[in-house]
């Protein structure tokens, strides 16, 4: 009998060939998928990408390159109670440096809790001896540049002097004497702190928080477990240190100021322009003994601070920024201040008025007429 034989080898083709079509147009449309999926990652990517962060400044609407110096308010007899504020304010001065005082009643203190620090170009710069360092880099601005090496190490250990020592001696008698410094500095803490609460109770709790809190780091640098004696002998020889190795030289290095210069300036300032009423044995010693100090801190003031009186009356943080011209209303030709004009009621009210007088005189003038015709 014969069997048909049944044609799948064809059919096996035929299908095989449709399928392969379709995969490779599968495969095709997979790609185009595949590709699309991987731009769309992409874009996710780069959507979840986390921002730049923002500048972590106070000053956020700041200018490029000017130098934004947080410091304490100023006094009617020092521009700084702090030395160290005072010493990056003079250092700016000398070196030609475009700043700005940012005016933060005493509220804002930098990373490392201290005043100064300045903010340039949306980054904190903290210490006074990092600011000067960092600026002076960024600027090109070395005060120190002619020195020798020699110079240097006497530069650095004079410095470290002023700093490490006679500066704690200073701070120990502010410590001591909260009082003093108050009236020493004409300190007014209502208008310093922007606060409405009256000044009795400012100066007590002053008294009590800067008392305490000073005497405890004068003994924990050492300075505070001496005798006042002994404490103020420290600072008397520190000063014949300066005197002496000042001499009769303008500075200490020549006739240009140095970094020396502008931290022993600093310091100084705070003892000769304490008010005279204020007895300090330090200031005395520096005016009987030492007036080439006293001469140094003059001529610093001079070159630093030619706006020192406007600064002091005004108490202005930025009495050396010029000021925006006042608006002065011109007159019709252009000269002189504008002469108030007329209304247009005024002009009309003024007619009214000679109206009126008009009218009153008449009725006099006719009697007077009668009376001539009666004669």
């Amino acid at each position: 009998m014969a069997t048909e034989v049944p044609k799948t080898a064809p059919e096996n083709t035929e299908k095989e060939k449709e399928l392969k079509e379709e995969a490779a147009v599968d495969n095709g449309q997979n790609k185009e998928d595949a590709s699309a999926q991987k731009t769309e990652e992409k874009t996710e990517e780069k959507k979840s990408e986390p921002a730049p962060p923002k500048p972590s400044v106070h000053k956020v609407n700041y200018e490029k390159d000017v130098v934004y110096l947080y410091q304490f308010s100023r006094t009617p007899l020092l521009p700084s109670t702090s030395p160290y504020c005072l010493k990056v304010e003079t250092w700016l001065r000398l070196a030609g440096i475009k700043y700005e005082n940012v005016p933060h009643m005493a509220k804002y203190r930098s990373k490392k809790g201290q005043l100064p620090f300045v903010e340039l170009n949306g980054e904190e710069i903290a210490d006074s001896a990092f600011i000067i360092k960092e600026l002076s880099e960024k600027y090109n601005k070395d005060l120190d540049a002619a020195l020798t090496p020699e110079q240097r190490v006497v530069a650095h250990a004079m410095i470290s002097m002023i700093e490490n020592h006679l500066s704690w001696v200073i701070l120990w008698w502010r410590a001591k004497y909260p009082d003093s410094v108050i009236k020493g500095y004409q300190v007014n803490l209502q208008n310093a702190l922007n606060t409405r609460l009256p000044n009795p109770i400012l100066n007590f709790c002053y008294k009590l928080t800067s008392g305490r809190k000073g005497m405890k780091k004068a003994k924990a640098h050492g300075i505070g477990v001496h005798s006042q004696e002994e404490i103020i002998e420290f600072g008397k020889n520190d000063l014949r240190v300066l005197s002496d190795y000042l001499s009769d030289r303008p500075f200490f290095f020549g006739d240009e100021p140095t970094l020396l210069d502008v931290v022993a300036f600093s310091n100084l300032a705070q003892l000769q322009f304490l008010d005279k009423e204020v007895t300090h044995p330090l200031r005395d010693a520096m005016n009987e003994s030492f007036p080439n100090l006293v001469g140094l801190v003059s001529r610093i003031k001079e070159r630093a601070f030619h706006d020192w009186e406007d600064i002091c009356t005004t108490l202005d943080l930025n009495a050396h920024l010029p000021k925006p011209p006042k608006e002065v209303k011109e007159t019709k030709e252009g000269t002189g201040p504008a002469e108030k004009q007329p209304l247009p009621d005024d002009t009309e009210k003024g007619k009214g008025d000679e109206k009126e007088k008009e009218l009153e005189k008449e009725p006099e003038e006719k009697k007077e007429k009668d009376n001539e015709k009666e004669k």
